[in-house]
């Protein structure tokens, strides 16, 4: 979640994240609280609009994200070792289609 804010920072709402991770507003509620009281973020509340709270990263969040770039790459490379880059251009092109397949079924239960 950390990493989508940083990446986006033009979305620095709940509402921002729940929209472009798909999650859910109870689960990026928690773990929002939960950055928070970690010191990963900090929560600000609009002066006109009480209703209206960004979020902003604090340092630490940084060097958390750095560890978790590391992280992934490390277990994207242990997960395709002994894999021709053939193996794993057909790998990508099947995880896509499992994953539109998936997308669209979630529209199809949505709009139901």
């Amino acid at each position: 979640m950390m990493r989508v804010r940083q990446n986006n920072p033009a979305y620095n709402t709940a509402a921002d994240i729940v929209r472009i991770r798909k999650s859910t507003k109870s689960h990026v509620s928690t773990s929002l609280k939960v950055s928070e009281g970690r010191g990963f973020i900090e929560k600000r509340i609009d002066k006109d609009n009480k209703k209206h709270v960004t979020i902003h990263l604090l340092q630490l969040t940084n060097e958390g994200i750095e560890d978790g770039i590391w992280a992934q790459k490390e277990f994207t490379q242990d997960m395709f070792e002994g894999l021709s880059e053939e193996e794993i251009k057909v790998f990508m092109s099947v995880f896509q289609k499992v994953y539109d397949n998936a997308e669209r079924m979630i529209s199809k239960e949505k709009n139901a």
